[in-house]
């Protein structure tokens, strides 16, 4: 069956379309102004806090069924990147942390995939 395209391979988890979310908003964060100070900077960061107010407000769900010690240090995360895409919009630094922290949350994303 996998020689037509389908099977295992072909079933798109939850965590595939998170880390493909991931994967975009960061992309956008690496190709546009570190200093969040042009308008495909701006949209970049803008589409980072989109991303992680939907995040937190997915974790502050009663039927999130993650740990309450995974959700509150996730929770504690998503309050620093939104102050620190403020911060940026403001002028107040680069998106390098950003992009830094999507990164690890990608990579968290596929270590769970693969265990």
């Amino acid at each position: 069956m996998s020689e037509h395209g389908y099977g295992a391979s072909a079933v798109r988890t939850a965590q595939d379309a998170e880390y493909d979310i991931f994967s975009r908003v960061t992309r956008m964060l690496r190709q546009s102004d570190r200093t969040g100070q042009s308008a495909q900077s701006i949209q970049a960061i803008h589409k980072n806090n989109e991303l992680w107010t939907i995040l937190a407000a997915d974790l502050a769900d009663p039927g999130n069924m993650l740990p309450n010690e995974t959700k509150a240090g996730l929770l504690s995360l998503a309050g620093f990147v939104l102050r620190q895409g403020h911060a940026i919009l403001s002028g107040k630094g680069t998106t390098d942390m950003l992009v830094d922290i999507n990164l690890s949350i990608m990579k968290g994303l596929r270590s769970e995939g693969a265990a």
